[in-house]
């Protein structure tokens, strides 16, 4: 059905006009001036808005094809047509205005969003008047896209959380401005969510920016052939993370090996080394779900397979170790060496990464190489079938997936193309069709618990198994300190798996005992991450030699619990038989997620939102809904700060002392413990657990 109405004519520089509407079920369509704006439901209290200078296209970079939309509906009213979709109104404004200096009309329309009340949660920006803004905008080129903006207004005093990993420790990202790419431990994942009661996704995989200022919020892209976003609404953070989940897809269950702790070092070496330490932690009572076989395992980069002169027989160390209960987890880079076996079919077949000029290297890491293309389904399929012959065929079903920006020798975006199209158009897109290559591989074998391992990732990630951890971070406080920070704004992003290396990957010496304080805060936190991992290239390295004299990769010191001194041990074992003891906890904050969408590793917000003071820690966090952890983040503290929400009580792990919500407490915080609260007495046979 096709509404057309005019409104009354308007005064001064207002001329009358007409509204063009075209309304086809419950999708709307407006066009005017040559473009084209289409607002559709997209799932419940959902609406996703798209606009071209011509028609718009269907892009499902992360979103699901939307649900049928029984309870929606279209109502145009003149120049106004709304669209009702449960607890969320989408108000398109018509406009043609007359530019009386110009002696020029403009057609145009804003679109706001309301809650059901009519409450306004966000808009686009008005024209200004006489200052004749738009607030969408287009810088159009040959190839079809250009710059794309979208510029809106929201609440000054709103408060935003989410848009993924970021290394900086702003929990409130109003005022802040992020690059919308990836780099090696940032992953930009659009999706944010405002305590107005709203969250967005900006729909598009291009290099860009979001800037957050109090006086409008801009998206932007260098290089888009349509602006594209989606927006719902929500009473609760976790009610908006939910239609987010069911918009862009649920993470899997978590396997029950993601819920103990793994073991990693940078690098074992050989089966020998690797099967010794899986060994010591037998002896010693650890448990252990997963070690890790880290890069350069393989003879050339991009072999995707082991060096048998250190890993002579891959399927007896998968059976060993299985034996024990331990998994084995090896590294996958998506670089592929120009001296790999698979190389020239790679580059014949074109299933790598193509640069636009120059010579062809991406990557100089130990040599020359480029990446594997797998936004490129054909080049996926390659990779899946290189890792079944490399790993799978030796039971090896858990994968880390490193360099997924991917990591190219110079972040400069315009260099490189994809199948997909240019990177500076696609390029966000990469970390989300790595891990799909993987998932979609597994899952075809058969394989119905999947998680693996990756260093970055984009919106819909979480629905092929992906577990983010934050990159070769620091071995320092801050680095420390921005992990939690970064974990919770992964989680209201979306992607609720998350990890850190344990200790920093890079700068700690095992035997330096400000790096030994360091390591034991670090993993004290990371008993309550959704994924418990240590990692890590500990100095002094260790040179590798192979049996001709040749050189390998070096190794890097010992990282295991006991490489840190005895006193220092007796502490991270208790942390792991913690860790273990919180499986059946974790797991039930895992099927939530897998569920329900929520995040495991949660800002005190989440849970709290009522509570204004919640918005504004970021140094603390929930690991599921009754669990709140308040790492200690200084050297050489015993104590520190605490908040404590509203709305519950809270018990100390260690002591047992109850304490009402709503306020500030100063917690013990000896180096053996770490400030713990559970809520209204939640999970009473943890109770005291730490203290020696």
């Amino acid at each position: 059905m096709t509404t057309t109405t005019t409104p009354p004519a308007a005064s001064g520089p207002e001329a009358p006009a007409t509204a063009p509407w075209q309304v086809d079920g419950t999708t709307l369509t407006w066009r005017g001036g040559g473009e084209v704006l289409v607002v559709e439901p997209w799932g419940p209290d959902s609406a996703r808005v798209r606009s071209a200078l011509g028609e718009v296209v269907d892009a499902d970079w992360a979103l699901l094809p939307a649900p049928e939309a029984k309870h929606a509906r279209v109502e145009v009213d003149g120049d106004v047509a709304t669209l009702v979709n449960g607890g969320l109104r989408v108000v398109v404004t018509a406009y043609d205005h007359y530019h009386w200096q110009g002696g020029q009309r403009r057609f145009g329309c804003r679109v706001a969003f309301q809650d059901a009340g009519g409450r306004e949660l966000l808009s686009e920006r008005d024209s200004g008047g006489a200052l004749a803004l738009n607030a969408r905008q287009y810088d159009a080129a040959a190839a079809g896209g250009g710059r794309a903006a979208l510029f809106l207004e929201s609440p000054a005093d709103e408060k935003l959380v989410g848009m993924g990993l970021y290394q900086q420790d702003h929990i409130d990202l109003k005022g802040c401005s992020l690059e919308l790419a990836h780099r090696n431990s940032q992953a930009s994942v659009p999706f944010v969510v405002s305590s107005a009661g709203y969250g967005m996704l900006w729909h598009s995989p291009s290099v860009g920016r979001a800037t957050f200022a109090r006086n409008g919020t801009e998206w932007s892209a260098e290089s888009a052939r349509q602006i594209d976003y989606w927006v719902t609404a929500g009473e609760t953070p976790a009610q908006i993370t939910r239609a987010y989940a069911d918009a862009t897809g649920h993470a899997p269950m978590m396997p029950e090996r993601g819920l103990g702790f793994w073991q990693c070092k940078l690098r074992y070496t050989s089966q020998d080394e690797l099967l010794e330490v899986a060994r010591e932690h037998h002896r010693r009572g650890l448990p252990l779900d997963v070690i890790v076989a880290d890069f350069f395992h393989w003879p050339k980069m991009g072999d995707f397979r082991f060096d048998e002169e250190f890993w002579p027989d891959p399927s007896g160390m998968v059976d060993e170790l299985r034996t024990m209960g331990v998994e084995l987890m090896v590294s996958v880079w998506p670089q592929v060496s120009l001296e790999s076996e698979n190389f020239d079919e790679m580059s014949r077949l074109g299933l790598l990464v193509q640069s636009n000029q120059g010579i062809d290297v991406q990557m100089w890491f130990q040599g020359p190489s480029r990446f594997v293309d797998t936004t490129n389904p054909r080049a996926r399929e390659y990779l899946w079938d290189k890792l079944r012959a490399g790993y799978g065929r030796h039971g090896i079903r858990t994968f880390w997936l490193d360099e997924a920006e991917p990591e190219f020798g110079l972040y400069d975006f315009g260099a490189y193309r994809y199948h997909a199209g240019q990177a500076v158009e696609v390029s966000n897109l990469y970390p989300q069709t790595f891990s799909r290559a993987l998932f979609d591989g597994q899952r075809g074998d058969g394989e119905t618990d999947v998680v693996n391992l990756v260093r970055c990732a984009w919106a819909g990630s979480q629905r092929y198994g992906a577990l983010v951890w934050s990159g070769d971070i620091h071995s320092s406080w801050t680095a420390m300190r921005r992990q939690i920070t970064a974990g919770i704004h992964m989680g209201a992003a979306g992607v609720p798996w998350f990890t850190t290396d344990i200790g920093g990957f890079g700068g700690g010496r095992t035997d330096d005992p400000a790096f030994q304080e360091l390591l034991v805060r670090w993993f004290q936190m990371g008993a309550f991450m959704p994924v418990m991992r240590l990692h890590g290239d500990r100095v002094p390295q260790v040179p590798v030699i192979a049996a001709d004299g040749t050189t390998r990769m070096a190794s890097g010191s010992g990282n295991e619990l006991w490489s840190f001194g005895e006193e220092n041990y007796e502490i991270l074992a208790r942390y792991v038989h913690l860790r273990e003891r919180l499986r059946g906890y974790t797991r039930a904050v895992m099927r939530s997620a897998h569920d329900d969408g929520q995040p495991v590793m949660r800002g005190l917000f989440h849970d709290f939102p009522g509570d204004p003071q919640a918005w504004d820690v970021g140094d603390q966090f929930m690991h599921g809904p009754d669990v709140l952890v308040a790492p200690v983040t200084e050297p050489g503290a015993t104590s520190r700060p605490v908040y404590l929400p509203a709305g519950a009580s809270w018990t100390d792990l260690h002591t047992g002392a109850v304490h009402a919500g709503g306020q500030w407490i100063e917690a013990a915080a000896p180096r053996h413990l770490v400030p713990v609260f559970t809520r209204d007495g939640a999970l009473p046979e943890l109770r005291g657990f730490l203290v020696p």
